[in-house]
């Protein structure tokens, strides 16, 4: 057996079957390009799904976890610590909000928020007790907890795992009608992400978020964002919102905020919403951790410089540019996304998105498949053209194949 064959039978012995990973191992990574245990070079074109936006081992992020790592670790929210309040207040400006609730991934980024805005509607807006419905969009993707697989249109995901949480109303994705009608009385919050990453990258008809909010201030509704994959960067903006001028009520965050070098989540909204906790109603032992917060202040900084937002909506353009020429050769049915965020649906003729991510892998490419036919391509943001290029030259040859 080889070293690989090695380390994934041991895994496969040893660990829960809830993911299906390509067969390779990475030993060391930086930047855009990854080295597995045989020593062969892949150019990482996923990023984490989104969580590496800087790269692999980007030196500014490992300089402050560093830093950070002799002098104070972890305090538990039962004391203060001394970079808690700058990364609170720079993350709130950063966002144009007044409050921050940090929390470690996504998924508990995702809860915290849908528990901010059932507390805010029975103590703000009035909603009787146990009535507070949050609208959804279906083939959302918000994690995986049993909360958050209640309002999911994912069978696999679904399956096996009720009963489910009540509580939530899910719309078609982009239908602003269905929306308008869902909405009532009860209704305290609508939940969507700006761009739906794991459905395939799928970008809302021009004007859909702006008229999601001005339906949710016109109701006294909470706009929820979740801006976990589309956020800090990726789309050519901070986030993906502002392609239409919109900043919704609670931001959601997570990944980037990391960068890839520890797990930091936030719920970023204003005083009036994150204002209605009282101690002991909601907390994480790890959330907002000293090390966590030294690494998120760096990814901030690095953000405010407006560096990787610049290349992200340069290298994106060129990137839908030519993954656009591709589309009718009867490889690739479509190209969807914004920035440097792709979805490319295969045609079932050429194969699968699974089949495709095997043979790009043999060629020292990786991407990820979902919903069967679609691949998703999402670089570092930091990834230079010409290798972005190579990358791309990959994918055409494996469909000319």
């Amino acid at each position: 057996m080889t070293t690989t064959e090695r380390c994934i039978a041991a895994a496969e012995a040893h660990s829960a079957h809830n993911y299906h990973p390509l067969p390779v191992v990475v030993a060391t990574a930086e930047g855009a390009w990854m080295t597995d245990v045989e020593g062969r070079r892949y150019l990482d074109m996923l990023a984490g799904y989104s969580s590496l936006n800087f790269g692999h081992g980007n030196r500014r992020l490992l300089d402050a976890a560093k830093a950070q790592l002799e002098r104070v670790t972890l305090t538990s929210r039962a004391f203060h610590h001394d970079r808690f309040a700058d990364f609170c207040t720079q993350l709130a400006e950063l966002c144009a909000m007044d409050m921050v609730l940090p929390m470690n991934t996504g998924a508990e980024a995702v809860e915290t928020a849908v528990k901010t805005a059932r507390k805010w509607g029975y103590q703000v807006k009035g909603v009787p007790d146990g009535r507070a419905k949050i609208i959804v969009a279906d083939n959302n993707f918000h994690g995986r907890t049993t909360t958050i697989v209640s309002f999911s249109t994912d069978a696999e995901a679904r399956a096996g795992f009720g009963p489910f949480t009540p509580g939530f109303e899910i719309v078609p994705y982009g239908d602003l009608a269905a929306l308008e009608a869902a909405v009532d009385a009860d209704t305290v919050a609508v939940l969507l992400e700006p761009i739906q990453g794991e459905a395939g990258v799928l970008v809302p008809p021009p004007g859909y978020l702006a008229g999601v909010q001005e339906l949710t201030r016109s109701r006294d509704v909470l706009f929820i964002a979740d801006e976990i994959q589309s956020g800090l960067g990726r789309t050519g903006r901070t986030f993906a919102c502002e392609h239409e001028g919109v900043v919704p009520d609670m931001y959601v965050l997570g990944k980037a905020l990391g960068g890839g070098v520890v797990p930091v989540s936030a719920v970023v909204s204003s005083r009036e919403v994150l204002g209605v906790y009282a101690p002991g109603e909601h907390g994480s032992t790890f959330g907002g951790n000293p090390l966590a917060c030294a690494v998120a202040l760096e990814v901030i900084a690095m953000l405010r410089s407006g560096e990787f937002q610049e290349r992200a909506t340069e290298l994106g353009r060129h990137l839908h540019s030519e993954l656009g020429l591709l589309v009718g050769g009867g490889a690739v049915d479509a190209v969807r996304g914004r920035g440097l965020w792709a979805g490319v649906d295969i045609n079932p003729s050429r194969g699968t998105g699974r089949t495709v991510s095997e043979q790009l892998m043999a060629r020292g490419v990786l991407v990820k498949d979902t919903h069967g036919s679609t691949i998703r391509i999402a670089p570092p943001l930091m990834i230079s053209k010409e290798d972005l290029d190579w990358g791309l030259e990959q994918l055409r040859q494996v469909l000319e194949a």
